[in-house]
């Protein structure tokens, strides 16, 4: 199943993604009134008995209810409330880079908000009073469906709703440091956390999807050049600890999202000035600057699909 948001008119909905086409279940006389349908948040929280209906009227696809995805705009799919970050957590994102001493030794905790949230086909700010540097990275994010706390690994999966792509776009020259010894330290605040740095979408794509999380191909395109290509096996922690991980910090609750870090490629690494050590991967194109104005960004997850953002001037 895949849940997108979308806008016809002034009226923005809940939909499920068939294909070129969306099932509206507002347009349907008998699921209408609903409250599981009010939002994907909404549809979230209510859990398995909304699943289940779900798939029935997906089964059933009125053709009354059914838009074609050309009529309408897709929004952000959801407006999580927490983004929960986790940096360093690619082993080859972490030999091109500047490494603070806890660097692939323990994930990197940082949170973004729902002011941060964009959706597909909407615009990345670029603001040169923020930042001169900023860079984008492609990463799975998990969307949470089921509370809890101190989740044990072996059984962190079951609390997984389904999953998304966002792009963690940073100001790497907000968030790399030195301090005049020579060591690095991040501010993972300021560096990550702006307006329009989470773009997330274009769906949310069901668990029942995507059985292994660590099994899924992950790919960067910036003006067509392939900048990020990967696999989700690579990540030092997966899907499963990272939940571990931050529940013993917060109580997971159902529409929390979960960022799971990024591969190589990023155009932090060919900026020695910023610690960059490009490391030469096949069939990627390092990066000539950061991002500016003009440029189209297009993050692909396998099974999920592709997040196009275009950067713009503030």
């Amino acid at each position: 199943m895949r849940l997108v948001t979308f806008r016809e008119g002034a009226d923005e909905r809940l939909g499920f993604l068939l294909d070129d086409r969306i099932l509206d279940p507002k347009r349907t006389a008998d699921h209408a009134g609903e409250p599981a349908y009010a939002s994907a948040l909404a549809f979230i929280r209510a859990g398995e008995p909304a699943l289940q209906a779900a798939k029935r009227l997906i089964d059933e696809a009125p053709a009354g209810a059914l838009v074609p995805l050309s009529k309408v705009t897709l929004t952000a799919p959801m407006r999580p409330s927490t983004l929960l970050c986790s940096g360093s957590n690619y082993r080859d994102h972490n030999k091109e880079k500047a490494n603070t001493p806890i660097s692939g030794k323990e994930p990197e905790f940082f949170v973004k908000t729902a002011d941060s949230v964009v959706g597909p086909g909407e615009h990345i700010i670029y603001d040169p009073a923020l930042t001169k540097k900023l860079d984008c990275e492609t990463e799975l994010a998990i969307v949470i469906g089921k509370p809890g706390r101190h989740i044990p690994a072996a059984t962190a999966l079951d609390h997984v709703f389904g999953y998304t792509i966002v792009n963690d776009v940073t100001a790497r020259d907000r968030q790399v440091r030195r301090s005049p010894e020579g060591s690095v330290w991040y501010d993972l605040g300021r560096g990550k956390s702006f307006d329009t740095s989470a773009p997330l979408g274009p769906c949310i794509v069901t668990s029942d999807e995507i059985l292994d999380p660590q099994n899924l191909k992950l790919e960067t395109r910036i003006n067509g050049d392939l900048r990020q290509s990967s696999t989700t096996a690579e990540m030092i922690w997966t899907c499963a600890e990272l939940i571990h991980f931050f529940s013993s910090s917060f109580t997971l609750r159902p529409g929390m999202v979960i960022i799971t870090g990024t591969p190589a490629g990023t155009a932090w690494s060919t900026d020695p000035e910023l610690g960059g050590k490009w490391q030469a991967l096949p069939d990627l194109v390092p990066a000539s600057c950061y991002c500016l104005p003009g440029d189209r960004i297009e993050s692909t997850i396998e099974h999920i699909g592709v997040l196009r953002n275009d950067v713009v001037h503030v």
